[in-house]
């Protein structure tokens, strides 16, 4: 019999269970019978974190007084994966893990393992991940597993068709994620409206961007902060003019009702910051004010409607940039000396924590993604060439650094308007639209479509839109500014509501 033990824990903040009318006094270990191993666990960690545990400690039922429980609904493998996600790992896993995995989160309820499946779905299990957890009802990770699948349907065509029927329907029901993109623009007025202050995307069906909607126009998406968070399209700040008075309102566009409405801003006015949206949250990182570079960090609550105040930067930043791996927020702060430190924000404990160290020449990250696991860093090329960049990856799981194979073209900053989906990369440019794909030590051009046609700084994200939204915005660019204003005016499909949040 093979005997794994782990550590003992920290100890529950939660109240005693013995204080409690019919409740059993929880000890400190127990020993979890799975096939032929036992595993040495912390009582509490079990009770905080797995419903099944929870409910048969609170029971009174005579198995809660053993030392030692027998479980015969899951296999030794998946509770390993178990315990391994509850001790703060993050392991990449293979397909006999997944199964297992997914296995003992239908069984033992564990919504931290269910989360980690989440965070880990790609290109090579999304299928595996989607079926075996459909049979077993993790519908949530069904659902999520779905969502990835329907972004690579082209690539993925094939295996979807060899599901069962109702799986692979429910897959074709959802809607794609679209590669989207917003110029730099100031707030305009009724009288003097600026109708190529919109929201753009691209159809990838026709090769050519359409517009969404237009912005409203007290928004500024000039040195603002915009991201997406639960589909919906969030701008904080930006600046009035060349005075950089900052706008203290935010705005938030929902494409499921095509409307716009007004959020509260942040405490502390801002610009130049980077805006990061993130289970439920959105979060304001650094920025300029006043002329004065700023390290704090606020974080905005969409349940309740309120900012916050979280751990501050290792030191003040602008335009820092960022990115969300595995579900977890990653930012690059430049140190100097041919050096770039990469900082996770833990939000359990509000800590920013120090990753580890590019070392190059010119090593200033301007500009990260992610996919899977890895980081990928553009830096200037050789000679400090910001027209011809170069990447560098960090594998999170390895914790290793390689430098992709190549120089990438870097025209008007077309690099910094990576968007990733699925195994593809898209960037844009005023000329072309390139859809990459990411192999192991490079990206390879995939296709080419019509670039944006817009000069000026642009802002790139990813949203999924109703196809009833589509049809009744969906206007090709070139006809946009084609037209004259008076066409504009009268065109109802471009007509824009925007409510206030109460």
């Amino acid at each position: 019999m093979q005997i794994y033990s782990k550590e003992v824990m920290e100890s529950s903040s939660c109240p005693d269970l013995s204080q409690q009318p019919g409740h059993c006094k929880p000890l400190d270990s127990l020993r979890v019978s799975v096939q032929d191993s036992v595993f040495a666990v912390d009582k509490n960690i079990l009770t905080q974190n797995c419903e099944y545990f929870r409910a048969l400690f609170q029971s009174g039922m005579r198995e809660c007084q053993q030392e030692e429980i027998n479980l015969q609904c899951v296999g030794a493998l998946g509770f390993l994966v178990m315990l391994r996600v509850l001790d703060g790992e993050r392991p990449m896993l293979n397909s006999d893990q997944i199964v297992e995995a997914i296995e003992c989160t239908a069984f033992l309820q564990v919504p931290a393992l269910t989360k980690h499946l989440i965070n880990i779905v790609n290109s090579e299990n999304c299928l595996l991940m989607y079926h075996t957890a459909a049979t077993y009802g993790v519908w949530e990770l069904s659902h999520n597993s779905a969502l990835f699948i329907r972004d690579m349907y082209t690539d993925l065509k094939e295996d979807v068709h060899a599901l069962p029927n109702k799986l692979s329907e429910y897959i074709e029901s959802l809607t794609p994620s679209t590669y989207m993109a917003v110029c730099s623009h100031s707030p305009s007025t009724d009288l003097l409206k600026d109708f190529q202050r919109t929201v753009c995307y691209l159809d990838e069906e026709n090769k050519e961007w359409k517009v969404l909607t237009h912005l409203p126009v007290n928004t500024s998406t000039t040195m603002a902060g915009v991201a997406v968070l639960d589909n919906k399209l969030y701008i904080i700040g930006g600046v009035h003019d060349v005075s950089k008075k900052v706008v203290e309102t935010g705005f938030c566009y929902n494409p499921a009702t095509n409307t716009w409405s007004t959020i509260t801003g942040p405490q502390q006015l801002r610009y130049n910051f980077t805006l990061i949206g993130h289970e439920g949250c959105l979060y304001t990182i650094g920025g300029d004010y006043d002329k004065k570079a700023l390290s704090s960090v606020e974080r905005y609550r969409v349940s309740n409607g309120s900012w916050s105040f979280v751990s501050h930067l290792p030191c003040p930043a602008a335009s820092v940039s960022s990115a969300v791996a595995m579900g977890r927020i990653f930012i690059c702060l430049w140190k100097g000396k041919g050096a770039t430190n990469i900082h996770e924000y833990v939000p359990e404990k509000d800590q920013w924590v120090l990753v580890t160290t590019l070392i190059r020449e010119q090593s200033y990250g301007l500009y990260m993604v992610a996919h899977k696991d890895n980081l990928y860093v553009m830096r200037n090329g050789p000679c400090d060439d910001f027209l011809l960049c170069v990447m560098d990856c960090f594998n999170l799981s390895s914790c290793q650094w390689t430098a992709m194979s190549g120089q990438y073209a870097n025209s008007k900053g077309s690099l910094f308007t990576a968007v990733v989906r699925g195994d593809s990369v898209f960037t844009l440019s005023r000329k072309v639209t390139t859809e990459y794909t990411i192999e192991d030590y490079k990206w390879r051009c995939k296709r080419e479509m019509k670039g944006f046609g817009r000069i000026g700084s642009i802002y790139t994200f990813l949203m999924r839109l109703p196809k009833a939204t589509i049809s009744l915005t969906g206007r090709s660019l070139d006809l946009i500014q084609g037209q004259n204003l008076g066409d504009l005016v009268d065109c109802p499909r471009l007509s824009m509501r925007c409510f206030d949040n109460v």
